[in-house]
């Protein structure tokens, strides 16, 4: 549930780390160029201080004095250098730092008198360096400085990190308790006067908003499907007792269009209304059914979609086969595949039986297109040309077998319909191009 505040909660902690790691790095760069800088520019004032004493040297005596400190000498002419420095100078010579051999490190000054001598001031300074030989102990403090501040800014970024996400992660938990049954009425309660709590009271705002969109449009389908049923009921029954009546031939088969035409509006009534239930079948706590005596009742009921047509119905179901399928769930998903099997069977059998699990229903069907056969499953109102249904059916059949993971299947080959889906609900459903339609 709050998966994704932790996620943000990490990141901020490895940026924070990251941005400390850098800063330190850059410190411990800095910190190391200012050593080197500031003990070169020791030697540096040193050479000048020496020089300063050797020109007055020059002026009293006409030559070059020995120099105070033991590590400088000063060389007439370049080849006089140690180290082969004479060599490195007329490679670079801009160059007054110069490595020496067996770790030996020289800075060099040029020396001009005004006599026009000139000479070159040399100085050895390897026993006189501070940094180098406690470079690596300067980095191993530079580290562990570092790895300390990047501790200390990971517990820092935790503590800001957990104080900063911990309203958005107590808005996440109250946004995935949404659900059908359950609308919050305080998602903003708690939540302070800054961005979480702006989201907050948007959210709510939007959820009164798709709460009361979502009950006006149940209870109009309730009291649409509750108004309708009175007046099918006595088209249904009237149209039953009429066909006791002396009719005319034609009379009796617009009459029985009449009958037919109503039970299949009621159906599809019946079917609207439990949809539009606000509480949800559970599948979990269904109990077995026989679906033996269901199958006989929708066969009785779907017959009269048979009449007058070469069709056989063979049900081949085991009397002690059953389906954990809610009844309600199972009346509508048999009744509708069943029916379309009916009204759209040419000649031969229509076959229902089971293996496997599962429920099959075949018949002979004129030849469609997959195109088309998809379009009759997932659209609404689509309905095959001369169908006299309402095109709502089979996506009926469709959303209940994705609802309870009844693993729909629903094909045509050569001819021949099939569908089948599970006897027991699992996690998901499928769907394929149905052959018909109501």
């Amino acid at each position: 549930m709050s998966t994704r505040p932790r996620r943000l909660q990490r990141r901020l902690m490895g940026v924070l780390a990251l941005f400390t790691l850098a800063v330190a790095g850059l410190f411990g760069l800095y910190a190391m160029a200012f050593m080197y800088a500031t003990e070169d520019a020791f030697f540096s004032a040193m050479l000048q201080q020496e020089a300063a004493a050797q020109y007055a040297a020059r002026e009293r005596s006409g030559r070059w004095s020995t120099p105070a400190q033991g590590f400088m000498h000063v060389y007439e002419n370049t080849g006089e250098l140690p180290d082969g420095l004479d060599q490195l100078l007329a490679a670079e010579p801009q160059r007054h730092e110069l490595p020496g051999r067996d770790g030996r490190h020289y800075h060099l000054l040029a020396l001009h008198a005004r006599d026009g001598a000139r000479a070159w001031l040399a100085a050895e300074v390897s026993s006189q360096l501070v940094v180098r030989p406690r470079r690596q102990q300067v980095l191993g403090i530079l580290a562990w400085s570092a790895l300390g501040l990047i501790v200390l800014a990971l517990l820092l970024g935790y503590l800001l990190a957990r104080r900063t996400t911990a309203p958005l992660a107590r808005l996440v938990g109250r946004v995935d308790g949404i659900s059908a049954q359950h609308w919050p009425q305080d998602l903003a309660q708690g939540f302070r006067d800054d961005e979480v709590g702006a989201l907050a009271r948007a959210l709510q705002a939007l959820l009164r908003r798709l709460h009361a969109f979502v009950e006006r449009e149940r209870e109009f389908t309730r009291d649409a499907s509750h108004e309708l049923r009175t007046p099918l009921s006595v088209i249904r029954t009237a149209a039953e007792s009429l066909q006791n009546e002396a009719l005319s031939a034609v009379g009796r088969q617009q009459l029985q269009h009449l009958h037919q035409s109503a039970l299949q509006l009621q159906q599809t009534v019946t079917t609207l209304l439990t949809l539009a239930r606000e509480e949800e079948t559970s599948a979990a706590t269904a109990a077995p059914a026989p679906l033996l005596p269901l199958l006989e009742r929708v066969i009785v009921e779907q017959a009269p979609l048979l009449d007058g047509k070469p069709v056989e119905v063979h049900l081949d179901i085991a009397p002690a086969l059953a389906s954990t399928v809610p009844a309600s769930v199972l009346h509508i998903l048999l009744s509708n595949l069943i029916g379309n099997a009916f009204a759209h069977a040419e000649d031969g059998a229509v076959e229902i039986g089971s293996s496997d699990g599962r429920l099959h229903i075949a018949n002979r069907a004129a030849v469609l297109d997959s195109a088309a056969a998809q379009r009759l499953v997932d659209e609404p109102y689509a309905r095959r040309e001369g169908s006299a249904g309402f095109g709502l059916g089979l996506v009926i059949v469709r959303r209940l077998g994705e609802r309870f993971g009844l693993d729909l299947r629903i094909s045509l080959d050569e001819g021949a319909a099939r569908a089948s889906f599970r006897l027991t609900p699992g996690t998901g459903g499928t769907g394929a191009p149905p052959p018909a339609a109501e």
